[in-house]
């Protein structure tokens, strides 16, 4: 179960941090998904960001404390170099583009390539589709189509507005839970591999108390 923000946290206590990092073409709306999600608000214009902007939120995911570092990343092309140094510590990445712009859905692809060069293997990633409260006369960008693209890179899809609100709690849950959820595994695997060192070694030990036991 995630939480929201009723829940009343001591201050700098959490049981994990999860890094996350917004990507996607300037004015596709990352501002304005992480400010109704971190500080529910929102206003019809931004500023474009410049460089990097970060929120913190901490949330409750299955009774674990978890401190979202949310980083927004600005979405022109010379700052491109700077948002993918972010890609190397992040353990999920949202990206989003504009259901109102065929360019910012073309540019999917090529953000992609710079995950893939510069993220870790393990990263979680969601293909976000904002802006989707927009009348039908302006929408570009067809939901069906932004699921065969998310099926066809084998990542979870959300279309959202930060205007209305709209899955924007949702899409940060289902991020954390696919990081929370990949590390449960991880470590369920390592204990398990601990378990099979263990047995080796009780293995060996008994072998060689038998072999004393014989020569005695």
């Amino acid at each position: 179960m995630a939480g929201n923000d009723l829940v009343d946290f001591p201050k700098n206590t959490y049981d994990l941090l999860f890094r996350l990092v917004m990507i996607g073409d300037s004015g596709v709306g990352k501002t304005a998904l992480l400010l109704r999600y971190a500080d529910s608000t929102f206003e019809p214009s931004f500023i474009s960001t410049i460089g990097i902007d970060f929120r913190i939120k901490t949330i409750l995911v299955e009774g674990k404390r978890i401190k979202l570092q949310i980083w927004d990343t600005a979405g022109q092309e010379q700052f491109h170099s700077v948002a993918s140094s972010y890609f190397r510590n992040a353990h999920g990445i949202l990206l989003v583009y504009d259901v109102t712009s065929a360019h910012t859905f073309m540019q999917v692809t090529r953000w992609i390539d710079r995950v893939k060069q510069m993220a870790p293997d393990t990263i979680k990633m969601v293909l976000v589709g904002n802006k989707c409260d927009s009348e039908e006369t302006v929408r570009v960008i067809e939901k069906a189509k932004g699921e065969a693209l998310a099926k066809e890179l084998d990542i979870p899809f959300l279309e959202t507005s930060a205007k209305t609100d709209y899955n924007v709690e949702i899409l940060f849950e289902l991020v954390t839970m696919m990081i929370l959820e990949t590390m449960e595994e991880k470590n369920a695997a390592e204990k398990k591999k601990d378990v099979v060192v263990l047995q080796k070694q009780d293995e060996v030990l008994l072998q060689k108390r038998n072999r004393k036991c014989c020569k005695n």
